[in-house]
């Protein structure tokens, strides 16, 4: 074989494998983070955005439609804003299954770049163990007072009493299955928050155009300041050239008077 031929045929197996590697590469990088499995982790994206001023609320209405139908998975708006004009904003906060971070970070960034991005998780594992130790106590404790209610030589007192403690337990109950249900809705879903700004030519353009409308306001607001300014120094200037004005003719008739 020539070695030409030989010489592109390794340049084209050194490209396609570069490619496949870019490929592994790109999809290991949109690869959903997850609470690995006996970890109790809450992740918390947030990411910063530059599109142009007039996409910014089709993206924002691309998302939250997208999050309310379900299209990546479980998700929920928790927050949205929007600031129109020439520097247009906007941002919006949702909770989604991990598998839907990504899918919805590309599509709100279409037509944009991502400028900045950061990804906490906190660990619950101390309150997920708190609040399962706080269940097993109150459980023990009820079926132990269930069974004591049955006996029959109790007092009507002391059954008032079991009675209350039930109730009370009973509601303890309640308010830590409320909170075991938020730490694991918080370790099975993750927060993402995305914020949108326009472009930095429009960002400018927007700043220059506000100055020059606040121009005349400004303008205005000085010239109000001088003419306050001069009203008060005013009555000081008259008053203060009148006793300088009387304090120089007394001492010149007093010159006239020595000489």
């Amino acid at each position: 074989m020539p070695p030409r031929r030989i010489v592109g045929g390794m340049l084209v197996l050194l490209a396609v494998a570069g490619c496949a590697k870019q490929e592994r590469l790109g999809a290991a990088d949109a690869m959903a983070l997850a609470s690995p499995e006996g970890a109790f982790l809450a992740y918390e994206h947030t990411v910063q955005l530059r599109l142009p001023g007039e996409r910014i609320a089709p993206r924002l209405k691309a998302v939250a439609e997208a999050c309310q139908s379900g299209r990546f998975g479980d998700c929920a708006v928790l927050q949205l804003s929007q600031a129109g004009g020439d520097g247009a904003s906007g941002s919006i906060e949702v909770r989604v299954a991990p598998k839907g971070v990504e899918p919805l970070v590309a599509l709100a960034g279409e037509q944009g770049e991502v400028t900045a991005r950061s990804t906490h998780a906190e660990d619950l594992a101390q309150q997920v163990a708190d609040t399962q130790l706080t269940q097993a106590r109150l459980k023990n404790e009820h079926a132990r007072l269930l069974d004591y209610q049955q006996r029959k030589d109790l007092a009507v007192a002391d059954l008032l009493t079991i009675s209350q403690r039930l109730s009370e337990i009973e509601a303890g109950l309640e308010q830590a299955n409320r909170e075991a249900a938020q730490q694991h809705r918080r370790i099975d879903t993750q927060k993402l928050a995305i914020h949108m700004e326009a472009t930095n030519g429009q960002r400018n353009r927007s700043e220059i155009g506000r100055a020059f409308a606040e121009f005349g306001g400004i303008f205005t607001a000085s010239l109000a300041w001088l003419i306050r300014l001069f009203a008060g120094l005013l009555p000081v200037a008259l008053i203060g050239g009148g006793v300088l004005w009387g304090g120089l003719k007394l001492w010149r008739r007093g010159r006239r008077k020595r000489g």
